[in-house]
């Protein structure tokens, strides 16, 4: 038998004092709110049967996966496909950025590739592969994958069979959530089977006020 369930969880909080939008860079650590967050996101799950912790190779969803692997006494996974999109903007401050050069607003041009950075589709079909490869990874139990707002968004989307391009500003996948999907044999077409998703919670709303970086993607 495969996994029962696979979480989707989203780092904590970055410390990003200039409020550049960090994407793949390398150097941008958890703050220690985000500690705080990504241990209430291990905690909610506490007593679950987690098999296997799988994150992005990126700093901050490393540091978000250490209380994963404490945890549950578990070794942590690499997925490379985990990883945060690419984007034009890396580095920067965008809304500054575009107030000193308003030519940078051609990067903006189409929301709906995205013209700034990998394409919604791209950032979907790899999801959705390292998804079933998680979910055949153990014999049993659930398995947590470590990743990113945009990503888990993707994931999201495709399991609600819902269009991939949404406005930023309404992705519902906040700070250290947990987006929680399953296989249900009876989905998909013809009933072949398709992951759906059964649960999504916000272990950490509670310290979000206190957020000053919510995550530039």
């Amino acid at each position: 038998m495969p996994a029962d369930l696979i979480h989707l969880v989203r780092h904590g909080e970055v410390f990003n004092p200039t409020g550049v939008l960090y994407g793949r860079l390398p150097g941008f650590h958890l703050s220690d709110l985000g500690r705080r967050m990504a241990q209430l996101a291990a905690e909610s799950l506490a007593g679950r049967s987690i098999a296997r912790v799988t994150a992005s190779p990126l700093t901050r969803t490393r540091e978000s996966a250490e209380p994963w692997t404490t945890e549950f006494h578990l070794p942590l996974h690499i997925d490379d496909r985990l990883i945060e999109p690419s984007n034009a903007f890396e580095g920067v401050n965008i809304r500054r950025a575009l107030r000193k050069n308003p030519l940078l607003a051609r990067r903006l041009i189409n929301p709906w590739k995205p013209s700034w950075g990998e394409p919604f589709v791209s950032i979907a079909a790899r999801m959705m592969a390292a998804v079933a490869d998680a979910h055949a990874s153990v014999d049993r139990g659930e398995v947590v994958l470590v990743s990113h707002q945009l990503p888990i968004w993707m994931v999201a989307r495709t399991v609600q069979g819902k269009p991939l391009a949404t406005d930023p500003r309404h992705r519902r996948c906040s700070l250290s959530s947990i987006t929680t999907i399953a296989w249900d044999a009876r989905a998909g077409r013809e009933g072949t089977g398709a992951f759906a998703e059964v649960d999504y919670q916000e272990p950490a709303a509670a310290l979000l006020a206190e957020s000053i970086d919510l995550g530039a993607v």
